[in-house]
């Protein structure tokens, strides 16, 4: 049974943008900006029960303002 949780995200704290939630290779999650590239840190999951957490924890740290971004020259 799949959780169908909506996560709400707040804008780019870097420029406003929209933020979106990526999975690569099905083992980590994070958010990224879908205009300036500022993402959080990567998550890792093994599960379905650790792949709902790690995406309500990317989410949380997104909406706290926590994200990498390289300035041009980084």
């Amino acid at each position: 049974m799949e959780n169908n949780t909506i996560i709400e995200l707040e804008e780019c704290p870097s420029c406003r943008g929209v933020g979106s939630i990526v999975h690569e290779g099905g083992w980590n999650v994070q958010v990224e900006c879908c205009d300036c590239g500022a993402h959080t840190v990567y998550v890792e999951y093994s599960n379905d029960a650790e792949k709902q957490d790690a995406e309500r924890s990317v989410a949380r740290l997104w909406n706290m303002g926590k994200v990498i971004k390289l300035d041009p020259g980084e």
